[in-house]
């Protein structure tokens, strides 16, 4: 009897282990999206409702939320290379090292284990494809600034599926020597190449792999931001959809897809905080996505989703026990986008731009006295600014990570943080928790605070990847 009740026992764990493993796995990474990035998009959302409190992202209704640790092996502060090497590979090392080790050696990668278990792999993300975090799933290199030679590992990799912006160095080698272009090395390992949604659903159906970047003359290091995108724009949440569809052919046996929001990350740099709460909701929206898949097969899907770092060290309120985020609703573009149009408004008028004018531009774009009435001390603020680049012609460009802005459009900027009771440690990365949210098959495994290097064993745990 004692013997059969063990059998039985056994039967019923290893039936339970089964049911829970998890064939199809997403991996969310918002780039830069510390808990008040999060946090942020969330009380933006509700006050946008006229009321104080929190709308939730759909990721944040997920029953398992905790958060994580981001050090480097040789920092506190992480860059995006090693935080993605911990993520991809759960193991430590140097800020810049593209899934290598401190000795820089290579390290296998969640990604590459999938593959080796039957998976269909996809890599993709909102910026290009030879950018840190997806490259630490699928490139081994000692630099992230090797962008040729990390498309180059493309197709040693042989995943299924690649997307994002497009390829930043795709003839140029890091000793910026003129080399062979990626494209015809893509397709002479088997690859076909769309471009735009519309192009990936001409080509997909004859595809073997397929690499899905933007169309031409759109530019290869990103995706246009949530807040700047237009009609024919590609975005994240058809991105997801389209490596769903990809991954999902006749004859698989599951699939690991990495999805990054990287340009969270690049609009924290710039500090631009109505930029960086539509991309954590852009993403959100990628996200809802993978959960209607999740909903059609929810005992064999997990759905995880964190970040590699926080950038900018944001905070939610300036001191007067008061926030203001309503006010981000008015700026109706990224700073990126608003400089370039100050910077075009320049040239078109030889420089000549009155006071008035600016006030008027100014009023439409991000609603100064239109829409938001502004101290003697905050338009004096812009004034001054406006008679230094203006006036006096002293244009210094304000320079973050990724951007170089117009100084009328960094004072803006300031002027609109004020207003939204919202203010930025630094223009870098910080130490801070990252959040981790899951539901799904193994989502238990996630249930306490943890360090980013166990969130890819868990994931492979929870998905039967040996």
């Amino acid at each position: 009897m004692k013997r059969l009740i063990y059998t039985m026992l056994f039967v019923l764990v290893a039936l339970t282990a089964n049911a829970q493993q998890a064939k199809y796995v997403f991996y969310f990474i918002g780039d830069g999206m510390g808990v008040n990035q999060v946090n942020g998009t969330e009380m933006y959302q509700a006050e946008l409702q006229g009321r104080i409190g929190v709308e939730p992202l759909l990721f944040t209704s997920f029953p398992v939320a905790t958060v994580a640790t981001t050090f480097s092996g040789t920092n506190g502060v992480t860059d995006s290379a090693a935080a993605g090497t911990a993520l991809s590979t759960g193991q430590k090392t140097y800020n810049g090292a593209i899934a290598v080790d401190e000795r820089k050696n290579p390290i296998t990668t969640i990604a590459e284990m999938a593959r080796k278990a039957g998976r269909r792999v996809g890599i993709t993300t909102s910026v290009s494809v030879d950018h840190a975090t997806p490259a630490v799933f699928y490139a081994h290199q000692p630099q992230r600034s090797m962008y040729y030679e990390i498309a180059r590992d493309l197709p040693k990799a042989g995943f299924d599926f690649y997307a994002g912006g497009g390829f930043l160095k795709p003839n140029t080698t890091a000793d910026k020597k003129e080399a062979p272009s990626i494209f015809p090395i893509f397709e002479e390992a088997g690859y076909t190449v769309a471009r735009g949604y519309d192009d990936y659903k001409a080509k997909a159906p004859s595809a073997q792999k397929m690499i899905l970047i933007q169309k031409e003359g759109k530019d290869p290091s990103c995706l246009p931001y949530a807040i700047d995108r237009k009609a024919d724009d590609l975005t994240l949440a058809q991105i997801t959809e389209s490596a769903i569809d990809f991954l999902t052919r006749p004859g698989g046996k599951g699939f690991f897809l990495m999805v990054e929001g990287g340009k969270i990350d690049w609009a924290c740099h710039s500090n631009d905080a109505a930029t960086a709460f539509n991309e954590v909701k852009d993403m959100d929206n990628a996200i809802r996505v993978a959960y209607d898949f999740y909903k059609k097969h929810p005992k064999e899907t997990l759905i995880v989703i964190t970040a590699d770092h926080e950038t900018g060290g944001i905070a939610l309120g300036t001191g007067q026990y008061a926030l203001n985020l309503k006010a981000l609703r008015y700026q109706t573009s990224s700073i990126d986008s608003l400089s370039g149009r100050i910077s075009n408004l320049r040239q078109a008028k030889g420089n000549k731009v009155t006071w008035d004018e600016m006030k008027e531009f100014l009023g439409r774009e991000m609603g100064f006295w239109t829409q938001l009435p502004i101290t003697w001390k905050q338009e004096r603020m812009l004034r001054d600014e406006f008679e230094q680049s203006f006036v006096r012609n002293k244009v210094v460009y304000a320079e973050s990570l990724y951007s170089k802005d117009e100084p009328m459009a960094e004072c803006a900027k300031k002027v609109l943080a004020q207003i939204a009771l919202v203010s930025w440690a630094s223009g870098g990365h910080s130490a801070g928790y990252v959040p981790v949210f899951a539901i799904g098959a193994g989502s238990r495994l996630f249930g306490e605070k943890i360090d980013n290097t166990e969130i890819p064993k868990r994931i492979m745990k929870a998905a039967g990847i040996r």
